[in-house]
């Protein structure tokens, strides 16, 4: 028997978002997002049966404003809004535990997976840091990334690489160093992985670079109060 309701949603859909996806156009400012999250919290996914890969943002409850800052940037390549994602305890009560949302699946995104989940011509299924990091590590980028992962305290700056292998730490050491001459140093955070980590004359140096594109509710990571 033929799902005739079944049949009208998919034609709906087909004839409603094929249009939308190849009038979809991927700005460098979407891209410089995107790279800075890919680095930080930002996952990339090419589902089971997919062809095309799609962005995913989520971040904890307390960065709301966060997420939707990032979907205002991202709207155009969304069809949803952002929305909460619930867990269970093991009593099987519910509680929420993030505000996420996804962009479309789409080629010039599949572009992006390629460039952070290849490693060596194969698909990790983990991120990676691009050997070529160093010419999309823009002011804007570097922000996204601090936002998403790094923390401050006593007046050093310091950020999660727990996802990469450590000669990764040193790529994204080296594009520092050659985009904005600033110096970062690593530690092993026991079995966590690296975490980057700036001394407070390169700390110095990093906040103003990056200060102009942090949001209000996020200026504690680079040691402000929001105004």
């Amino acid at each position: 028997m033929v799902n005739t309701v079944g049949s009208y949603e998919t034609k709906y859909w087909y004839h409603t978002l094929i249009p939308l996806k190849q009038k979809a156009v991927l700005t460098s400012l979407h891209e410089e997002l995107m790279i800075g999250s890919l680095l930080g919290d930002g996952t990339m996914r090419i589902g089971k049966g997919a062809k095309n890969a799609n962005f995913k943002v989520e971040q904890g409850l307390e960065q709301k404003e966060y997420v939707m800052w990032k979907y205002s940037i991202l709207k155009p390549l969304v069809f949803t809004e952002p929305k909460i994602s619930f867990r269970y305890r093991e009593n099987r009560e519910k509680y929420p535990k993030s505000w996420w949302f996804r962009t479309m699946r789409h080629p010039l995104l599949t572009e992006m997976y390629d460039r952070f989940y290849t490693r060596e011509g194969y698909r990790t299924g983990r991120k990676i840091v691009p050997i070529d990091i160093a010419k999309n590590l823009t002011p804007l980028a570097f922000a996204i990334w601090i936002m998403d992962d790094g923390s401050y305290s006593n007046g050093i700056l310091d950020i999660s690489t727990y996802s990469f292998l450590l000669d990764e730490v040193g790529l994204l050491q080296d594009a520092l160093r050659n985009v904005f001459a600033i110096e970062a140093r690593y530690f092993k955070d026991r079995d966590k992985g690296y975490r980057m980590y700036f001394r407070k004359s390169e700390t110095a140096k990093v906040v103003p670079i990056i200060r102009p594109y942090i949001i209000n509710s996020l200026m504690y990571k680079i040691g402000f109060v929001a105004p």
